[in-house]
């Protein structure tokens, strides 16, 4: 598996996961736990894991949403 995005941003979190399930692609949240134990210091991030094959196109969505945000 290859980690797609690394945030505590609850936003970003979420609108991943939205593409992500609509494209049909499967996807492993990680450190939910370890990150909300740590408080809001922001130590410890969440992630998001997708698994090798599917790489490159949950990159090519990640990467239209910010280049739509920048507009």
């Amino acid at each position: 598996m290859k980690e797609l995005l690394r945030t505590n941003d609850p936003v970003e979190l979420s609108l991943m996961r939205s593409l992500l399930d609509d494209a049909g692609i499967g996807y492993l949240s990680t450190d939910f736990h370890t990150s909300m134990m740590e408080g809001s210091i922001g130590a410890i991030q969440q992630r998001i894991l997708v698994m090798d094959e599917d790489h490159y196109e949950a990159k090519r969505l990640l990467t239209s949403i910010v280049q739509s945000d920048g507009n």
